[in-house]
């Protein structure tokens, strides 16, 4: 009895860790250029962290009932969890920051996304004619810039930019 009381808690730690610990960005990566390749989209890549106020309005400006099947539709969604505090460092997916290094966002603050073709080539990223991070954009100026970026990568009419216009620019 002592024995099997020892091996249950034993395995509710491992299934703690286990559903705690985060798939590998690469795998990630490869299932989303498999994906992409099958379906005929781009993989947009979004770096974020679970204390990023702004990650998460982007997320709920692309999962929103008049944006979703816009985007899921025309991309492969990837989200890469980086740059979390000691405490929340489990979330992070390995190789993440290494990602994020080779598209030359980690000095560029969260949300950073990139959009890909199914081989993993840059297509565009959230830096604008200045060099500065979009990141989740919301002014009418940084919404016309990744409006025109979605445009570039995707097969989305100007009406179903417009949509997504409506969505993400915050009305004063």
């Amino acid at each position: 009895m002592k024995l099997r009381l020892i091996f249950s808690g034993l395995c509710l730690i491992v299934s703690f860790f286990t559903a705690n610990a985060q798939e590998e960005a690469s795998v990630l990566m490869k299932q989303a250029y498999a994906q992409a390749s099958k379906d005929n989209k781009k993989v947009f890549v979004m770096f974020h962290a679970s204390w990023c106020g702004w990650c998460k309005k982007m997320d709920n400006n692309m999962k929103a009932a008049s944006t979703e099947k816009l985007f899921t539709d025309n991309y492969v969604l990837v989200h890469l969890d980086v740059k979390e505090s000691p405490k929340t460092k489990n979330l992070e997916n390995p190789g993440g920051e290494e990602l994020l290094k080779k598209f030359k966002g980690e000095q560029a603050g969260l949300p950073f996304w990139v959009i890909l073709d199914a081989r993993g080539n840059l297509l565009t990223d959230s830096f604008n004619a200045n060099l500065e991070n979009l990141g989740c954009p919301s002014s009418p100026d940084e919404v016309t810039e990744f409006t025109a970026k979605l445009k570039k990568t995707s097969k989305l009419t100007d009406k179903q930019l417009a949509v997504i216009r409506e969505t993400f620019v915050i009305k004063k």
